[in-house]
């Protein structure tokens, strides 16, 4: 009961108090971003760094030598490609939208239906999916990376005592990825400099927490750490037979759940939702608030939060995503193959 009364309280201060009571409740609903996303399990080494960034940006981990990590998840382009879905081997589309790799090691598994663990497990799915990378098996990646004496001494220096192996370019690509990281002015506002956010984005905030976005888009991402019903109280409206996490639980409950995205650079990161069904920002809130909310919103409540979501573009670390330098093929690099 004291509980909920708090809450009702915080959202009270939210809606109609000051400047300092909405940082005190936005405090309580969401955290800055960390620096990387280190964990005990997953310390983060320069050296794993470094090979990862070559990993993500090496065509060569691709059949035809045409696609890379970053052919879809475009570091430049705040994570993603811009298209409706991306398009693998032999212009193959996906079957759901790409989501944005920054801040991607926040959320609590990857991929739109969950099914791999962390981004680690995530890195390598591709490389194999005859509709992506399309790579034959896991000793071709292997023997392509083993053909050139620089990734031999790479992985040598970066796991001792160890081969090659699917896990350990996974591991690579996933330190790098853990780097991915974008500050912006939020972040600020959260440490507790309000004049971060505009007085605009300021009523954008208030809005976005009485309307009930942050019921979902909480903690440091605004997201990614919860699976969710793509609607819960009115019909999907593209409609489609994406059964989301249903496909790796099979639990009657997920049918049409998906994970939360985070709304870190989302107004960077369109066209929005698993099915890329929608184009632009506005159209986006306006959804979710009616198939989750079943709120129909004004012009007014979707400029505010909008705005407000602006303000969640952060900066590119461009120290990290410049393609490197990558090394030369050898004598057996297997040549790109388009069948």
């Amino acid at each position: 009961m004291k509980r909920a009364l708090f809450a009702l309280s915080l959202l009270a201060a939210c809606a109609g108090g000051t400047d300092a009571d909405l940082l005190v409740d936005a405090q309580q609903r969401f955290s800055p971003l960390p620096s990387d996303y280190t964990t005990a399990a997953r310390p983060i080494r320069p050296d794993a760094v470094t090979l990862g960034r070559m990993l993500y940006f090496e065509n060569r981990l691709s059949k035809n030598h045409d696609l890379s990590c970053n052919s879809c998840h475009d570091l430049a382009q705040y994570g993603v490609d811009g298209r409706r879905f991306s398009l693998g081997h032999r212009k193959q589309e996906g079957g759901r939208n790409a989501p944005t790799v920054y801040n991607a090691a926040a959320g609590l598994a990857q991929f739109w239906d969950g099914r791999a663990a962390d981004v680690e497990a995530q890195a390598v799915g591709p490389i194999r999916n005859p509709v992506e990378m399309a790579m034959a098996s896991d000793q071709q990646v292997i023997d392509t990376l083993a053909s050139m004496p620089e990734y031999v001494a790479a992985f040598s220096r970066t796991f001792p005592g160890q081969s090659i192996a699917m896990a350990l370019i996974g591991d690579a690509i996933g330190a790098f990825e853990r780097r991915l990281v974008t500050p912006d002015r939020f972040d600020r506002f959260l440490r507790g400099d309000i004049d971060a956010l505009t007085a605009a984005e300021r009523t954008g905030l208030r809005t976005f927490v009485e309307v009930g976005c942050a019921t979902c888009h909480s903690g440091a991402a605004l997201g990614a750490t919860s699976y969710r019903k793509a609607a819960s109280l009115r019909p999907w409206p593209a409609g489609g037979s994406d059964l989301g996490r249903f496909e790796i639980t099979r639990q009657e409950a997920d049918k049409g759940v998906f994970k939360v995205p985070t709304l870190r650079n989302i107004a960077r990161t369109a066209p929005y939702f698993h099915d890329a069904s929608v184009a632009t920002l506005d159209e986006a809130v306006r959804r979710m608030a009616l198939v989750q909310h079943d709120r129909d919103l004004t012009n007014e409540q979707v400029g505010a939060i909008v705005t407000f979501l602006g303000a969640l573009t952060g900066e590119l670390p461009t120290n990290l995503i410049q393609q490197p330098e990558l090394p030369k093929s050898g004598a057996t690099t297997p040549l790109p193959d388009p069948n």
